[in-house]
């Protein structure tokens, strides 16, 4: 399993105190030693759960150019009507996306085109699955255009997560699906289309990062 390079740091940093706890005990015989070191060891394979990062479909098979995928795995929270205040200027739909701390956290590209625009805007650290946490959260925004046609996307941080990786900006060329960054620790990810979009998803349904249609454009090119 692939391991995001920004994961390192919280995968061997329990490691170190793990290993002295357990030399400790072997030496003076202390079985609580030991024993302490376990918790330390739990928390490093959880920290390599969460910053799994699994190849998707998206990577081997051709993605319908009009498609919007969902950008992150988790559960859709809005698909359709944007919620009041939180979308950028203009008509636009809203698919919103929570992500938990089991998720995969590695974000990816909803849809192919330029990276036109893009922000960061400091904030709150409300969790995530509440409506307010849509336009007071920390956040990113990318603006990403293929000819007439524009998508928006933000990462947001949540309770927990307190820290945005965006590993892209203006100028740069995305594909559907690609890797582009991650969120720290519980997080949402909401996505914003223009009305002549068809929203493929519910509110409630669970959806995978590169894989899930979120959104699909009718072919009129």
């Amino acid at each position: 399993m692939r391991i995001d390079p920004a994961g390192w740091p919280f995968i061997t940093g329990p490691l170190a105190p793990a290993a002295l706890l357990a030399a400790g005990g072997r030496t003076t015989g202390r079985r609580s030693l030991r024993l302490a070191a376990w918790p330390l060891v739990g928390l490093s394979a959880y920290m390599a759960l969460f910053f799994r990062d699994p190849d998707r479909r998206c990577d081997t098979v051709p993605v319908d150019p009009d498609d919007v995928l969902s950008p992150a795995d988790g559960v859709v929270m809005v698909a359709g009507e944007p919620q009041e205040g939180v979308a950028p200027d203009g008509d636009w739909q809203q698919v919103s996306v929570f992500l938990s701390v089991v998720d995969v956290h590695v974000n990816r590209s909803p849809y192919h085109g330029e990276v036109v625009e893009s922000s960061y805007r400091k904030g709150s650290f409300l969790a995530a699955y509440r409506k307010e946490s849509a336009h007071r959260n920390e956040r990113s925004e990318l603006w990403l255009r293929d000819g007439d046609r524009t998508v928006v996307f933000r990462q947001i941080v949540g309770v927990l997560a307190r820290r945005i990786v965006t590993r892209t900006g203006p100028g740069q060329q995305l594909a559907t699906g690609e890797r582009m960054g991650l969120m720290k620790f519980g997080s949402r990810m909401d996505v914003f289309v223009p009305p002549e979009c068809e929203i493929t998803v519910t509110k409630g349904q669970r959806v995978r990062g590169g894989e899930t249609a979120i959104a699909r454009w009718s072919s009129t090119r």
